[in-house]
């Protein structure tokens, strides 16, 4: 295929408004998936994605298009909209050169929308605005194409409107993509590079890379003659197993020239000889520059999790290693606790993003597991000037050594309807939150900017969201680095023996409050004894509060026959 011809796009959104339903669209229309095997959100074959009706994992996948009866190649990658994963997006940014922003004519700009659009306008992207949905009888089509238009600067007449479930303007749409996006830069004459922009394992194949090529070509010859391709991160070098495209399905093919979005089977069965963001070149190529990779993410929220049976944890190793091929933003290292045996420290993006890896790994590695709660890394500048980072309440050291201690603190970005303002200010200024902006784009919409530290958002902040919203806010957040705080170490005693995984790091000022609603909780949770047990909250060794449980009664009479 020349690479005039060439289109390669990704679908950005907020959650739920309509990409995998638009690619499904696609897919149907240039018959890549025939009609009777379509169904709803084909891309998303995660069984996890059907359920939650989300996109958790970026999948790319080759149509053929014809138009004006020259024939075309548009490389499609379906991205997530959920705030947890927004590094997938960043990941198929890298990848394409336009993107559809699709908007719900329902429910408007919402916080991902915003976030995402910086996101294509930082890579240099062409953006298509689309409104999807149009066929709803609540659809307002013009008040969100003005509103597009005033907070974006598009003009009304670019704004393509479609009905992904119907079919209602996709072809027009496909056409556009043809006229509007560039075809993929490089040179077909340099030097092979590409962009391993996702990996998978495959039992057979060992690691799958998905690739866009760069410059040069990939092809066939390589398996045929022996020869091999290097990862330049890693210092990897191997024979490839297998070259093609995803329809979505894998298809073998003779070879992926420049600007071809596709798949190399490498051949590795170690996980960690491939890496996100590497450029994989041939390895008889010498001074080959690496491509501008990804920005390295670092998790923010950290839970520790453990096999509920003990001799299960290689299993729960071999499982998270697997799982960490296809998401380089999780992070994990083994730890052990003396009332939870062998597990993992696990540093996540959010909350969503940590229950989908936890249920990935019970459902797909049937594997039954327990975790603690969330936290948050702090750091620590010690007495004697040494710098150190803690995960976990037991890492902490005595707070007498403690010279400072640092928090991590995010930009939360939130879009509401404005009639719920006050709920809002309300919800943040109780988190700490410092308000930074307040814009009203439209009379009826409202965009708030939060600085907020990181353990508030953890802690069931997007719940408490979507109560005082009535559901209708939405958030987006990035990092912003870390400022001081005064934290204490609460420990929990059951029976005047502290339980090491109950502990926590709490505010000093909200010490006591913390101690005593962990004790409540555990009162109602704990069964009751032949004697009474002691729950305490404590701070250095100084109690700061207490919950007792009664002794369940002993029955004097239960020994005694009635009539004698």
């Amino acid at each position: 295929m020349q690479k005039s011809h060439i289109r390669n796009f990704c679908i950005i959104a907020h959650i739920d408004h309509g990409k995998s339903t638009l690619a499904d669209r696609f897919l149907e229309i240039t018959n890549t998936v025939d009609a009777r095997h379509l169904k709803a959100q084909t891309l998303d074959s995660m069984e996890l994605e059907k359920e939650k009706g989300i996109t958790i994992k970026l999948k790319a996948v080759r149509l053929a298009y014809k138009k004006d009866n020259q024939d075309y190649q548009l490389n499609l990658i379906d991205t997530p909209g959920h705030v947890d994963f927004s590094y997938e997006v960043s990941r198929s940014l890298a990848a394409c050169e336009g993107a559809l922003l699709v908007v719900d004519a329902t429910q408007g700009i919402q916080a991902q929308t915003v976030s995402n659009i910086y996101k294509a306008l930082d890579a240099n992207l062409t953006i298509i605005p689309v409104i999807n949905k149009v066929d709803l009888p609540s659809s307002n089509v013009e008040r969100v194409a003005e509103d597009m238009a005033a907070t974006f600067g598009f003009s009304k007449e670019e704004i393509v409107k479609v009905s992904a479930k119907t079919g209602i303007g996709v072809k027009e749409l496909l056409d556009l993509v043809v006229e509007r996006i560039p075809a993929p830069r490089g040179s077909e004459n340099a030097v092979s590079r590409a962009l391993v922009f996702d990996t998978f394992y495959d039992e057979y194949l060992g690691v799958v890379a998905i690739v866009k090529v760069e410059d040069g070509s990939f092809s066939r010859d390589l398996i045929t003659t022996r020869k091999k391709i290097k990862f330049l991160a890693t210092d990897s070098d191997s024979i490839p197993e297998d070259i093609g495209i995803l329809i979505p399905g894998r298809k073998s093919i003779d070879a992926l020239g420049t600007g071809e979005v596709g798949y190399i089977a490498t051949g590795f069965k170690d996980i960690h000889q491939v890496r996100v963001g590497d450029t994989v070149s041939l390895a008889s190529s010498d001074g080959v520059v690496a491509l501008p990779g990804y920005k390295e993410i670092k998790p923010f929220v950290f839970v520790s999790i453990f096999p509920i049976e003990n001799d299960r944890f290689p299993d729960l190793r071999e499982a998270l290693d697997k799982l960490s091929l296809s998401d380089a933003s999780m992070s994990y290292e083994p730890e052990s606790s003396s009332a939870l045996g062998f597990g993992f420290r696990c540093g996540f993006l959010g909350l969503l993003h940590t229950d989908v890896v936890q249920e990935r790994l019970e459902r797909e590695y049937n594997l039954e597991l327990i975790s603690t709660i969330p936290s948050v890394e702090y750091q620590l500048t010690l007495n004697n000037g040494e710098e150190t980072s803690v995960k976990t309440a037991s890492e902490f050291p005595e707070r007498s050594r403690i010279r400072e201690v640092r928090e991590p603190f995010i930009l939360l970005n939130i879009v509401t309807p404005s009639s719920y303002v006050g709920g809002i200010i309300t919800l943040c200024e109780s988190r700490r939150g410092i308000q930074k902006r307040m814009e009203y784009p439209t009379p009826d919409r409202v965009i708030f900017e939060y600085e907020l530290p990181l353990i508030e958002l953890v802690y069931n902040f997007f719940d408490e969201l979507k109560t005082v919203s009535s559901g209708f806010a939405s958030l987006d957040y990035e990092f912003l680095g870390y400022r001081p705080v005064d934290v204490v170490k609460l420990d929990i005693l059951v029976h005047g023996d502290i339980v090491e995984p109950l502990s926590r790091l709490v505010l000093r000022s909200k010490a006591v409050e913390s101690g005593k609603e962990v004790l409540k909780k555990l009162k109602e949770i704990l069964p009751r004894q032949q004697f009474k047990v002691a729950l305490q909250a404590a701070i250095g060794g100084k109690i700061v509060a207490r919950e007792d449980i009664s002794s369940v009664g002993k029955n004097v009479l239960a020994k005694m026959s009635g009539g004698h």
